[in-house]
């Protein structure tokens, strides 16, 4: 029932920025968390960031002060702020949403968007 659709991805150069958008339907946006996690080939789907009911936030150490998740509930609309972007960061980007209250672990999140291709060049 819920849908997720992200969009903003690209290609950037190394130390550009990228502002990614995840459009929510479905369901009641605000109580539960939002997450962004990324994916490339030949290694595992990574978390990357996640949002609270209550905004707290939560990033994997590779991203800390980089990137900025946040939230807009009256838009049904979660962001992730991509500043400093490195070659490592180059990804299929996806919005999760949690099928529970919690964050945690990665399959309490129980929808899915299709993805939005995030390109670092060196």
């Amino acid at each position: 029932q819920v849908q997720l659709v992200e969009s903003g991805g690209g290609l950037v150069q190394a130390g550009g920025s990228l502002r990614l958008s995840c459009a929510a339907s479905g369901r009641t946006f605000s109580t539960y968390p939002m997450a962004w996690f990324r994916h490339t080939p030949g290694k595992e789907r990574e978390f990357v960031a996640a949002i609270t009911w209550n905004l707290n936030t939560y990033y994997t150490n590779s991203v800390k002060g980089r990137f900025t998740i946040s939230r807009d509930n009256a838009k049904n609309t979660v962001y992730l702020q991509t500043n400093s972007l490195k070659p490592d960061d180059t990804a299929v980007y996806y919005c999760a949403a949690s099928g529970s209250m919690r964050y945690f672990p990665p399959r309490e999140y129980e929808y899915w968007g299709q993805g939005t291709q995030v390109t670092v060049s060196s």
